[in-house]
């Protein structure tokens, strides 16, 4: 994905994301963090959209180098930090809003989820795209997938909304998002746009073309759903 510079890569791209925060109370005082931002997709147009304070983290420099390029070139004023979700470099009670767009699933859940609860307000909202396990999958598919996304596990909508709960979220709502396809038209918002790296090898090529595979072959198994969490 670095090396690609995949942009909106989450399951929904770009039109969840403005689906989502349409929804939400947001202005120029609001402080909002975006974890595992990539190349600021999402973080350009909160910035843009709302003129708010945006905040961009990710563990990953390539990704991290990507967006600053793409807020430079747009004069946006946005503060990258590099870091891990699980272990986030700010102080307690700093955000009103953290919107993590299917990053949650490959770190250790239960730790990431406390530390998005220590740095939001008393009021804060977390904003999370997760992959969900809809349908069971015998044991060598499960390890097909594990294998090759590197997560731990694949959760149950049950099983998400019982950890967000026992971190101490009490409002949880939940929502599954449709893809609304239409052939005559291509939407923008609902592809992922590239950064690409000079000399990308062949082997991610490869890769990349083993991950649409599996996302079509998983289709009716593996879902995403939207979850808003407040306490």
């Amino acid at each position: 994905m670095a090396s690609f510079g995949v942009g909106g890569a989450h399951p929904g791209g770009l039109q969840l994301t403005k689906s989502i925060l349409a929804r939400e109370n947001i202005d120029q005082e609001t402080l909002i963090l975006d974890v595992g931002c990539g190349t600021g997709q999402t973080s350009a147009y909160i910035a843009e959209k709302y003129r708010c304070s945006v905040t961009s983290l990710d563990s990953n420099n390539i990704m991290l180098e990507k967006a600053k390029q793409r807020f430079l070139s747009l004069n946006l004023a946005i503060n990258v930090m590099h870091g891990s979700v699980e272990n986030l470099p700010f102080c307690d009670g700093l955000f009103d809003f953290i919107l993590s767009e299917s990053v949650t699933s490959f770190t250790d859940a239960s730790l990431t989820i406390q530390e998005f609860k220590r740095v939001l307000k008393p009021n804060g909202v977390l904003l999370a795209i997760e992959m969900v396990l809809e349908d069971s999958l015998s044991e060598e598919e499960l390890k097909i997938i594990i294998e090759f996304y590197g997560v731990s596990q694949i959760l149950s909508e049950l099983d998400w909304y019982n950890l967000f709960k026992k971190t101490g979220f009490k409002e949880i709502s939940v929502g599954k998002f449709k893809q609304q396809s239409n052939k005559n038209d291509i939407d923008i918002d609902a592809a992922p746009d590239f950064l690409l790296s000079e000399n990308i090898d062949d082997k991610l090529l490869a890769i990349l073309e083993k991950h649409e595979q599996l996302r079509k072959t998983y289709k009716d198994k593996l879902g995403f759903y939207v979850f808003r969490c407040s306490f």
